[in-house]
């Protein structure tokens, strides 16, 4: 306010001046991020952190700014799968997302702990409360496509009840394939087994040693992997601004 003394304790608006600030602080962090696509699943360990750093990967291979934000607070692998163990840096006033050696900008909250192995034991209240800040706080600068690799929830219907589109379904771990004969072999039945929901399924993602290996040695970014390419160019072709070349 112009006639502010700075006593918070004597103003009749206290706290006022604080959430104006931060509001205009989250329209400033957020403003360039053009889509954002949430990466979810019906359970834990089925791949969603793969699915969502290899989304980032490969639209950023189409040329787009691309950026992971790190929602999966109590079990975090993004900054592994991208080789990261640094600690987040800040400017004065935000948080800095980490730019990965592919130019993925990344934020989670093994940048924030002083030990990544820390294990987190956090309610979900705390945890919405980060995951608030991270899309808040955090200078974004300009994205084309945010991919959030979020918390275990039911998945299709909670889009469902909130409106939200679903884009399609990635079945990962889908089959493996036979390394004399090339079969591909399913591991969990039927596609109509799998697959109960309307959603259509974009791709299928075979249990790949070499993704794994890849993941653990994070230089995911840096292997030759072709799964979701196709995927990525949905979203381009859907949602992205055309790039040259």
């Amino acid at each position: 306010m112009a006639d502010c003394n700075h006593e918070c304790s004597s103003c009749a608006t206290s706290g006022g001046c604080q959430e104006k600030e931060q509001n205009e602080r989250a329209i400033n962090n957020t403003k360039g991020v053009k889509k954002v696509i949430g990466v979810v699943g019906g359970k834990g360990g089925v791949g969603k952190s793969l699915v969502t750093s290899l989304l980032a990967i490969q639209t950023r291979r189409l040329g787009y700014e691309t950026a992971v934000l790190d929602a999966d607070i109590t079990g975090p692998s993004i900054p592994k799968i991208f080789g990261i163990h640094d600690h987040a840096q800040t400017d004065e006033q935000n948080l800095l997302p980490y730019i990965a050696a592919d130019g993925t900008k990344v934020m989670s909250l093994n940048l924030l702990l002083e030990n990544e192995t820390d294990p987190v034991f956090w309610r979900g209240p705390v945890i919405s409360g980060v995951v608030k800040q991270f899309w808040e706080e955090v200078s974004w600068g300009d994205v084309d496509f945010m991919f959030v690799d979020m918390i275990v929830q039911k998945a299709v219907s909670m889009a469902q009840r909130m409106d939200i589109p679903v884009l399609g379904m990635v079945e990962n771990m889908r089959f493996i394939k036979c390394p004399d004969c090339g079969k591909e072999i399913p591991l969990f039945g039927s596609d109509d087994a799998v697959n109960s929901t309307n959603v259509p399924v974009l791709e299928r993602i075979p249990l790949d040693p070499a993704v794994a290996a890849a993941c653990d040695a994070g230089a995911l970014a840096q292997a030759d992997v072709p799964y979701l390419t196709k995927t990525a160019q949905i979203l381009a072709d859907s949602f992205g601004e055309k790039k040259n070349g």
